[in-house]
């Protein structure tokens, strides 16, 4: 039941974000100018852009596109609307549609910051396939961590700030962590010396996830 509620309430809003194509234009053009500011930037300096600083600038990037793109997932939802979804949807149904279909997003999204972050600041990437696996972690930390705040957000009047407040604290691991272990992957070393921040990386998302879906029913009733 859960799950065939999950699946049509994926599709909704697969719909909504077709409809609505000025959304994902904004995305794409917000991730296209900020990759392309990057590369104006660096390709005008007097030195090329070094591999830490490619790394460390390509997660911001990310960062911000999925501040600015998942964010909004209950922030934008209307109080009709949510009540209307109360009355007809288990909450188990309506957060896992939300984090499936963010984590798919957030995935299009990186793949594509990725592809054009290489083609016009180079790629300095030794492991392809363990670079790919941290975008595949970063698409789903972010994704499933922005939704589960936005929707504690869309409780308070000022939802921006206390979405700031309370992303930071469980961002920051989750960006260090990309960080390293896609350092790891550009300088091709062994996958042996990453494997606990994989696996410390694959935890949280997994508490997130298993935390959101046992307290959004809670929250969902404050309605």
């Amino acid at each position: 039941m859960i799950i065939r509620q999950t699946w049509v309430l994926v599709k909704k809003e697969i719909l909504i974000e077709l409809r609505m194509k000025y959304a994902l234009s904004g995305m794409i053009l917000y991730l296209i100018s900020s990759i392309f500011l990057a590369y104006i930037t660096f390709s005008t300096g007097r030195a090329p852009i070094n591999i830490p600083t490619w790394n460390v600038l390509f997660w911001i990037i990310m960062l911000f596109v999925a501040t600015n793109s998942i964010a909004k997932s209950f922030i934008q939802e209307s109080r009709e609307r949510i009540l209307y979804y109360y009355t007809i949807a288990n909450p188990h149904a309506i957060i896992l549609a939300k984090m499936v279909f963010n984590s798919c997003l957030m995935l299009f999204l990186v793949m594509m910051g990725f592809v054009i972050y290489i083609i016009l600041l180079g790629n300095p990437v030794g492991d392809l396939p363990m670079f790919l696996l941290a975008l595949l972690l970063g698409a789903i930390g972010f994704s499933t961590t922005f939704t589960m705040i936005s929707s504690i957000a869309s409780k308070a009047s000022n939802s921006s700030t206390l979405m700031a407040i309370l992303g930071f604290p469980v961002i920051v691991p989750i960006l260090l962590l990309l960080i390293k272990i896609s350092r790891n992957a550009i300088e091709g070393l062994a996958r042996s010396t990453i494997y606990d921040e994989v696996l410390t990386l694959s935890a949280i998302i997994i508490i997130a996830i298993s935390t959101s879906i046992l307290l959004f029913p809670y929250l969902w009733r404050s309605n």
